[in-house]
């Protein structure tokens, strides 16, 4: 498998969050949902990475094929999983329409 060019940066939501983007300062990927949870974004580094490569928390082909297909990996702490904060941002989600259609 091909070596992949990512550019990491560091969330200021949460301590130990980062975003990995397929291109640099290229945003337009990232679901707004998910985007106003991530906090002041700030580049930490480039990196190459490929399928053989050692990271310390992260599987190497699922950032590779998360790169591919979304053009982001969100790279969680240790503390806490990804469908995790999906679910919790789902949630609020729901609770927000439920009150906007009852008017409150």
């Amino acid at each position: 498998m091909k070596a992949i060019t990512c550019y990491i940066y560091r969330c200021s939501a949460k301590a130990d969050m980062y975003i990995y983007l397929r291109e640099r300062d290229d945003y337009s990927c990232l679901p707004p949902d998910l985007s106003k949870h991530l906090g002041r974004l700030d580049f930490s580094m480039q990196l190459e990475i490929h399928a053989d490569k050692k990271l310390a928390r992260e599987n190497p082909l699922t950032i590779i094929d998360n790169l591919k297909k979304q053009g982001f990996h969100l790279q969680m702490p240790g503390d806490t999983a990804v469908d995790e904060l999906l679910t919790r941002i789902a949630n609020e989600q729901n609770v927000a329409a439920e009150k906007s259609l009852s008017g409150k």
